[in-house]
C-alpha cells in the first residue's frame, strides 16, 4: 500500500537487527493498556518470535522504518480446524489510518489460511474506537464477552 507521501508498506518477519525498533513499539502498545513488564518478558517474547515456532511476529515497514507490529499464535479448536489468535497489533501513532494495521491483519490472515486455520480472531477494548473503526471494516463483531481468571504466581496480563 503506498503512503500518500512515503514508501510502500512492506510486511516481514523480524530479524535480530529489529530488536530495538520492535521493543519500542511493543512497549508503546503495552503502555496503551497501562502495562509495563519486566525486561525478561520482552526477552522471552523476542526469542520466541525469532524461533517462529510457538509465537509469531510480523513487522510493518515503510522503507527501513518499522512502523507497526503484530504478534499471533495458532491453537487447536474443538469444533473445527486450528485457529489463529492475533494477540497484539500496534501501529505508530502517526501511521494510524494509513493502512498499516490493515496490512498487518491481511498478512496474518494469509499465513493462517496457508496453515489451514478455520478462522482468525482477536480482541480489543470496547473503548478502543480507533482500532474498532478498522476492525469493523475487516472482520465480523461476534458479540462475545471475555472473562479471565489470573492464576496464582503469574502476573496479570491482557
Amino acid at each position: 500500500m503506498p503512503a500518500a507521501d512515503g514508501p510502500t508498506i512492506s510486511i516481514r518477519p523480524p530479524t535480530p537487527a529489529d530488536r530495538a525498533a520492535w521493543e519500542a513499539l511493543f512497549r508503546a502498545y503495552l503502555a496503551f493498556y497501562d502495562r509495563d513488564e519486566p525486561p525478561h518478558i520482552y526477552d522471552r517474547a523476542w526469542n520466541e518470535f525469532l524461533r517462529d515456532e510457538r509465537m509469531h511476529a510480523l513487522l510493518a515497514c515503510r522503507g527501513e522504518d518499522v512502523v507497526g507490529i503484530t504478534h499471533f499464535l495458532y491453537h487447536a479448536n474443538t469444533s473445527a480446524a486450528d485457529v489463529c489468535y492475533l494477540q497484539d497489533l500496534y501501529t505508530r501513532a502517526e501511521e494510524r489510518r494509513g493502512g498499516v494495521g490493515r496490512a498487518l491483519i491481511e498478512a496474518v490472515k494469509r499465513r493462517a489460511s496457508a496453515r489451514g486455520c478455520s478462522r482468525l480472531y482477536w480482541m480489543t477494548q470496547a473503548s478502543n474506537e480507533t482500532a474498532r473503526r478498522l476492525y469493523d471494516q475487516v472482520a465480523e463483531f461476534t458479540g462475545f464477552i471475555r472473562y479471565q481468571v489470573p492464576l496464582p504466581g503469574t502476573p496479570t496480563s491482557t
